[in-house]
């Protein structure tokens, strides 16, 4: 009984740690953009901005990348997928979509990612969800619905929405290439290994995509506008690439091997709330009252997807993505 009870204890400790790491990771990213408004209003091309973003962040993760290199013969693959899907094919994605459709629409769009994961685990995998799994997700995606007020302005732009579904799908591999662990017998791959290889590859891929050297790099070295106050253009993009970049992916994918891909994967849904929380006091863009009881509503189904996660595995319908490997990923205190 007494190791039983032990065994909890550490398991729920895991996944207290897991929470507060998808948190951190939600609050990271969603001050993406309060940082990236006053450069792109300053003269930066949004995907200009993405494309700093990525690059910075690859160079700043670079000596990761040195020290583990045997990933580019142990596991070619999780890297390259983890960089076309997680970094460069979410980004690409979302800012081609509102420049089609509002932005509002496009992130309710990408946010279905929670749902296409339980998707994955019941229907790819064969796995039974839990009820509370999936009445948690319908209660994010529709909370987020009032967060961005998508009946405000829902233009039918066939090609934008198929790129915000696009962006959707990639923030699926993102939740499912963090989820790997190792195989039966194999070591799992160090996250932050995959995440500076990631990066690397992400900043490859957008750098044809964006074109960086037509950029008006001249903004970097001026000031922009925040709501009023002049600040540093450098300090702004320090920031989205050391804390909404880096930190956000270290804390995002450390976050789903303590938890789940889907369970992350709507605690993630946070990040809208705190991108529109984060707005109202940085640039003064007011939530109206639907968008707050959105929020609300928000962390209610976060609350209800996280809390329905068996504490082991069992025969019962599981909200888990994750195999014992990422059991023992958790328990031996990978990562940090």
């Amino acid at each position: 009984m007494p190791v039983r009870m032990s065994e909890s204890s550490q398991s729920n400790r895991g996944r207290g740690v897991g929470l507060g790491l998808a948190l951190v990771s939600a609050v990271a990213f969603g001050g993406s953009g309060v940082a990236a408004k006053p450069l792109i209003e300053a003269g930066l091309e949004p995907l200009h901005v993405v494309w700093l973003r990525v690059a910075g962040a690859a160079l700043v993760m670079l000596p990761l990348a040195v020290r583990h290199r045997g990933l580019l013969r142990s596991r070619p693959a999780l890297l390259a997928g983890f960089g076309l899907l997680a970094v460069a094919g979410v980004q690409a994605c979302y800012f081609a979509a509102i420049s089609r459709i509002p932005v509002g629409v496009a992130l309710l769009v990408e946010y279905l990612a929670p749902a296409l994961v339980l998707g994955w685990v019941r229907f790819v995998q064969r796995r039974p969800v839990t009820r509370a799994a999936a009445l948690g997700v319908v209660l994010a995606v529709g909370g987020l619905a009032c967060v961005v007020e998508v009946w405000s302005g829902l233009g039918f732009d066939l090609l934008g929405l198929l790129l915000a579904l696009g962006a959707a799908c990639c923030q699926v591999g993102y939740f499912i290439l963090s989820d790997q662990g190792g195989d039966a017998g194999d070591q799992a791959p160090d996250p932050l290994g995959v995440i500076a290889y990631g990066l690397l590859v992400g900043a490859l891929v957008l750098t044809v995509v964006s074109r960086p050297w037509g950029m008006e790099w001249s903004v970097l070295g001026g000031a922009a506008d925040l709501n009023g106050t002049t600040v540093a253009a450098g300090f702004l993009l320090a920031w989205i690439v050391l804390v909404a970049t880096v930190i956000a992916y270290v804390t995002g994918v450390l976050a789903v091997r303590r938890l789940s891909p889907q369970v992350a994967g709507v605690v993630a849904c946070l990040e809208a709330v705190i991108a529109t929380v984060l707005a109202w006091i940085l640039l003064g863009e007011h939530l109206s009252a639907p968008q707050i009881v959105g929020g609300a509503v928000v962390l209610l189904g976060a609350f209800i997807a996280q809390s329905s996660t068996p504490a082991k595995a069992s025969e019962e319908p599981v909200a888990s993505g994750g195999g014992d490997a990422e059991r023992e990923l958790s328990t031996r205190g990978r990562a940090a």
